[in-house]
This record gives structure tokens, sequence and C-alpha cells, in this order.
């Protein structure tokens, strides 16, 4: 049986800033059809991390590698042409406009050999790409600051899945919903997922954590600390990996054997 290309790789990564490494050799990787959390405490490195696959950050050691092929990520217009989307907190939508015009901000289409947009060849695209989601968003001419924080976060996915044709990162997204609304962010990663995209999802929150994602990759002090499972291991067990209690334990262990 042949091993999977990841979709995204990194391998031995690392960012410094001054004389200050973080991350610092990291690996990471997350093919298609998967949903790979990372995980890890204030200034485990994890938003460096993202920044660098979604080219605001230039990388400083090791590679990345797309489909298995190395790639220099050296702005988010270089990532976004590698099929990289990624929505980040504050989501980046502009209330005074649309659905249809969010989703299409900065790459409107416009009617053949005219200077007017496509406004009905942009809606369609758009409502086809959020029907796919299942994603519950009132009639698409509706201003985004009609809307409420879970159908905010869904057009930003649907962006995403507008644009992203392999990797989509999804920084916290569930901050600030409600559970009804992070059930629906739930689904939408869940689709993402069935779609083939390879999806990262960064959160705090254990619970959405163990709730999408098919792997978990833990981040301490900038460095690699462990791989879990959902359904395999517990979220203590996450959790251990991220304050360094594990290695807390085996260190008492090792000094005072029985």
């Amino acid at each position: 049986m042949h091993a999977v290309t990841p979709t995204l790789e990194l391998r031995d990564v690392t960012k410094r800033y001054g004389h200050v490494a973080a991350p610092t050799d990291v690996d990471f990787t997350v093919t298609a059809g998967e949903v790979v959390a990372l995980v890890g405490d204030n200034g485990a490195g994890k938003s460096t991390l993202v920044k660098a696959i979604a080219g605001s950050h230039r990388i400083d050691g090791g590679e990345i590698l797309i489909d298995g092929g190395p790639v220099v990520i050296g702005s988010p217009t270089e990532a976004s042409a590698l099929g990289i989307e990624t929505v980040y907190q504050d989501l980046a939508l502009c209330d005074n406009l649309d659905v249809t015009a969010n989703l299409y901000l900065g790459r409107e289409r416009r009617r053949s050999r005219s200077l007017l947009l496509d406004q009905e060849g942009m809606q369609a695209h758009a409502a086809a790409v959020i029907a796919d989601l299942a994603a519950h968003l009132p009639v698409l001419d509706k201003p985004v600051s009609a809307l409420s924080g879970g159908q905010r976060q869904a057009i930003a996915v649907s962006r995403a899945a507008l644009w992203g044709s392999r990797i989509v990162l999804l920084d916290e997204p569930t901050a600030a919903l409600g559970v009804a609304q992070t059930v629906m962010v739930y689904d939408l990663i869940h689709r993402l997922r069935d779609r083939g995209l390879a999806v990262v999802v960064i959160s705090h929150n254990m619970a959405d954590v163990f709730a999408v994602a098919d792997r978990i990759t833990v981040l301490r002090l900038g460095r690699n600390a462990g791989e879990f499972r959902p359904g395999r291991d517990s979220t203590d067990d996450v959790v251990a990996a991220i304050t360094g209690s594990r290695e807390l334990d085996a260190a008492v262990r090792k000094e005072n054997p029985r």
C-alpha cells in the first residue's frame, strides 16, 4: 500500500525573531479530505506557523511542500495561487457589502469585454457554493452587518471554499459563537473535508478540536510536542502535552524510579 502524499507538509520549519526562534524545527502534515487541529498555549508558535502557510510571514529555515513539491510562499497572493485560503478570527468581512460582494471581494467577475460586473454569474456561483456547504444564509443581497455571528462565519468559510482549491486554514472558527452557531460551523468544517480539501483548524477550545479533527498536532514552546487522535486519545492527553505535564511526569519518574 502506497503512502498518501500530504497536500501540505512542513519540514523542520523555523521562524526567527532576532535571537528568538518560534516555531523551531516544526513538522506538520495534512492530507486531502482530512481535518488537522493545531493546538498549543499562547506563544507556542501556532499563529506564526499559520501566517507562514498563508504567506504573511517568510520562514527562516526548513521547507514547505504542496502535494510533495517544495514551494516558497512570499505573500498571501502567492498562497492563494497555490490554492490556500485562510479564515482569520476577525473574518475580514465588509459590513456594508452583501454576501455575494464579500465572497468576490477583490476577485470580481466582469462581463465579457466589458467593465460591468457579472452580478448574475457571481450570485449564481456563490449560491451554488453556499448550497453545497449547506450554509444557512438569507438572501445573498442582504448586507453582512445584518447577519448573526454564525452566518458571518459561514460567509467567511464559504469564501474560503470558493477560492481554496487545496487547503483551508481556520483560526479560532467558533470564537464568541453560541451553541447552535458552533454546531453549524462544525458542519461547515466537515463539509470542507468531504469536498476533498485539506483543513487546518487552530483552536484553544478542546471541545471544538475533538468535535472536528481527525488528528491533533500539539506545539509547545515552539516545538512539536505530540500528535493525537480523537477516539484514541483523551482531552487530558492533549492538555498534558500542551502544558508539559507529561514531560514533567516522565522526568520525575526518571529521577525517582521505583
